[in-house]
């Protein structure tokens, strides 16, 4: 792909836009930029643009810029059906997504995390499996530095990449050695028309796959099973409930993985550090991937050994009075928020609640009535919520998250589990899942 002299617009100038305009000026590109936030909206990202020396539209995206381009590069965060990219569309102009441009230029073997929940846990401990096999490694995508960061650089044994639908989007070429899809529950229905175009926006991961690469699927996910027939990749599975023919599964205390000669290595938990029935789903993906790379045994245990949980994932804060407080602001979607409460057996006080993404409740309501003491919403979502949950259980509705978290240790007893994992995204009261979780942090730690 010749991109001296071309005209090029990147549409979102944060962090995957700010590399992609980077990348472009590399190659001599004619790199212009937009984004509808403005200059004091991108705030430390405006610094680092401005020394760039590119030409940007900021505060709104103007359709005669886009028409004016050769190629347009959008970011994660852009819808692909704003109206300027439908005309540039319709005027013929392609639009692609940052790891589409990414994929023309690397040549090295890609793996490819997706799934709605795991996919950073898993990348990451994916990487450090491989790394600890003695690979040269690049570790990004949606997680870290963009692919773009690794377009046309060293020679890398393989890239692991965090890939989301947003990014799926808008490939064409882009084709992954390994595919990882770790689960798949209904998200982003405020981005998508519904759950089928979600499902289809995650399965585009496979869409340029052939017999020689790899797809690494959750043999428990009733939607990934129904969908696996139209995957040209050679399949391996994982499993938390079945002894797998071929791939990973959980034995009791341990995690086996079988290939399809029928050689067996079993992997201890005892000093893994990682807590969590999702936490072992996702080791068991990272096992069967690093076994498609002929990661030894020995490398794969000491990875899983010194991995350390990431922060905002079920994350333990302190024990007060008998209580365990536990953040879990990453857990934005309802499937995250059934696998959190399933790692614990004790009594729960969740806190949940944020920005309404659009999706059903529903699914919550047995796990809840199974194993929460109490629910104390908050946030834009709360009266939904309530309605859809608050009749199982004691429910409380907060204005604040330091309200929320007082009234959750008030209503606490010694051996409880104070719970946060929202089921929603926190754009209606934080900046980010991020600011969320360190803000709970810091309240349970003044209790």
């Amino acid at each position: 792909m010749k991109l001296q002299g071309k005209r090029v617009l990147v549409v979102g100038m944060a962090r995957t836009g700010i590399g992609v305009v980077r990348f472009l000026a590399e190659q001599r590109a004619r790199v212009m930029g937009t984004d509808i936030r403005s200059a004091d909206e991108l705030g430390e990202y405006w610094s680092t643009i401005r020394r760039l020396n590119v030409r940007t539209d900021l505060g709104e995206h103007r359709i005669e810029t886009f028409l004016s381009a050769d190629l347009i590069v959008v970011s994660p965060g852009v819808p692909l059906s704003i109206e300027p990219l439908t005309a540039a569309r319709e005027k013929g102009i392609e639009v692609i997504s940052e790891i589409e441009l990414a994929c023309r230029f690397i040549r090295d073997p890609i793996i490819g995390v997706t799934g709605t929940n795991g996919k950073t846990t898993t990348t990451l401990l994916l990487g450090d499996m491989l790394k600890v096999s003695g690979k040269k490694v690049f570790v990004g995508g949606n997680v870290g530095n963009p692919l773009i960061d690794c377009a046309g650089g060293g020679k890398w044994d393989y890239v692991v990449a965090e890939i989301s639908s947003f990014q799926l989007e808008g490939i064409a070429e882009f084709r992954p050695y390994i595919a990882l899809m770790l689960n798949i529950t209904k998200d982003h229905l405020d981005r998508y028309p519904d759950y089928e175009e979600y499902i289809r926006a995650k399965f585009r991961l496979f869409l340029n796959q052939r017999g020689s690469d790899f797809a690494v699927l959750n043999a428990d996910d009733g939607t990934i099973n129904a969908m696996s027939s139209e995957i040209k990749a050679r399949k391996w599975y994982f499993s938390l409930t079945s002894p797998l023919e071929a791939g990973a599964f959980l034995d009791r205390d341990s995690l086996m993985c079988r290939d399809p000669k029928g050689n067996v290595e079993r992997l201890e938990l005892a000093r893994v550090s990682l807590k969590g029935i999702h936490n072992i789903e996702n080791m068991l993906a990272a096992v069967a991937a690093a076994k498609i790379c002929s990661c030894p045994k020995r490398a794969i245990q000491t990875a899983l050994e010194s991995f350390r949980g990431l922060p905002h994932r079920l994350e333990f804060v302190r024990k007060l009075n008998g209580v365990n407080f536990y953040n879990d602001s990453k857990g934005t979607n309802v499937g995250a928020v059934v696998k959190s409460l399933r790692s614990f057996h004790e009594p729960i006080i969740l806190i949940a609640g944020g920005k309404d993404k659009g999706g059903d409740y529903g699914p919550l309501k047995g796990i809840v009535t199974e194993r929460v003491k109490r629910l104390i919403l908050m946030g834009e979502a709360k009266r939904r919520m309530a309605e859809a949950l608050g009749t199982s259980v004691p429910t409380t509705v907060a204005d604040t998250l330091e309200e929320a978290v007082h009234r959750a240790f008030d209503e606490s007893k010694h051996g409880d589990v104070v719970l946060l994992s929202p089921a929603c995204s926190s754009f209606d009261m934080f900046r980010d899942y991020e600011e969320r979780g360190n803000i709970f942090k810091e309240i349970v730690r003044d209790l």
